[in-house]
């Protein structure tokens, strides 16, 4: 059985932070990974990152995992990394069990874990929504981005948000069509500099649409789609038949957290933050001891907010085991007030709402 000052489940954005912020304190860090490659959500985004220079703004995101193998790299003798493998179990007494490279099954005993699993996409409920070429955006974007395959010719996006934007962006530069984007709700949901582009390229932006049903025997050969009401059913009527032979899903994500659960930690259904989150302090520890979160598993962010956020949750965790950075309060301070930021204004309020309703303190608990 293997030992570690601090097991970090998931090698995503929130998760290498949190290595490097535990590291630079002191403390030995296991990363695990289920994939081969480190950078989760980055290693397929191309496009430029928002935010503050300290979120690495107008990086790519593609560019921003090799940044942080950097940081990394400086604190190489605390840092490891296991890759290829997925952590089938979380226990309250923090026992990690590991199933590697689907062959090797054996354990880990941390003094403490922060779990930064990150998120799943959610999918849409309609007929014949299993045919061959209906996708998340998130394998559009890693058959694109990563792998340098496009999908199809013609393509509905589903879900105006920033991803569905940005990834009907990226499949017209690659010369897929894009003969519409389709949202249910009445506006759209990301921000309208992507909106824009989008709109300059001659891509239609239908809201209060949805998808009735997919057409095809084999693959997906058209898409039938129509309005809402303002009580969100379909008007009748307004059925109309799409040729594509791509539907893209991009309608949101769902916090990735089946190992907080299975650990015991209290959750709570928090629609501001997408999902089932677990209830926590405000130094990221849930309310089974030694156990932290980061990122996406404790409510869908931006990847900046989860940067910023495995920062933190990495900090906490060597303190509470006795690792005290030289600069400790000024980087708490500093990290705070990052995220401060990045969730500051009109846009950031219902993520801000969503953390008041699961942060405790501890004169409160």
């Amino acid at each position: 059985m293997k030992t570690t000052d601090i097991a970090i489940v998931g090698g995503g954005p929130a998760g290498l932070c949190a290595a490097i912020s535990a590291a630079s304190a002191g403390a030995k860090v296991t990363v695990i990974e289920r994939n081969d490659n480190l950078g989760g959500q980055l290693v397929k985004q191309t496009h430029m990152f928002f935010g503050s220079e300290k979120q690495y703004a107008s990086t790519r995101g593609i560019d921003i995992p090799e940044i942080l193998f950097g940081n990394m790299e400086k604190f190489r003798n605390n840092i490891e990394i296991i890759r290829n493998t997925n952590v089938v179990g979380l226990y309250e007494d923090g026992m990690i069990t590991l199933l590697e490279d689907e062959s090797r099954y054996y354990k880990i005993k941390p003094k403490a874990v922060i779990v930064a699993t990150g998120a799943s996409e959610k999918f849409l409920a309609f007929e014949k929504n299993d045919l061959p070429g209906i996708y998340g955006a998130g394998a559009v974007q890693t058959l694109m981005n990563v792998y340098g395959v496009r999908p199809g010719s013609k393509v509905l996006m589903v879900g105006a948000g920033n991803i569905g934007l940005i990834v009907s962006y990226q499949l017209m530069q690659a010369g897929v069509k894009v003969e519409a984007i389709i949202d249910a709700a009445p506006k759209i949901g990301g921000y309208h500099v992507h909106a824009s582009k989008i709109r300059r390229m001659g891509i239609p932006i239908m809201t209060r649409h949805t998808v009735i049903k997919a057409i095809g025997d084999t693959f997906l050969e058209k898409a039938v789609i129509c309005q809402l009401d303002d009580k969100w059913n379909p008007i009748d009527g307004t059925e109309m038949e799409l040729d594509v032979d791509v539907m893209c899903i991009s309608v949101g994500l769902s916090p990735l957290n089946e190992l907080l659960s299975m650990a015991g930690c209290e959750m709570k259904y928090i629609p501001n933050l997408s999902g089932f989150v677990p209830v926590r302090y405000d130094n990221y520890e849930t309310t089974v001891e030694n156990i932290f979160t980061a990122g996406d598993s404790s409510g869908i962010e931006e990847a900046s907010s989860a940067m910023v956020e495995g920062y933190l949750a990495g900090l906490h965790a060597a303190n509470k085991l006795g690792y005290i950075h030289k600069n400790n309060d000024e980087l708490l301070r500093d990290y705070k007030g990052q995220l401060d930021s990045l969730r500051s204004g009109p846009v950031g309020k219902h993520i801000r709402d969503g953390v008041e309703q699961i942060e405790r303190r501890r004169d409160n608990a």
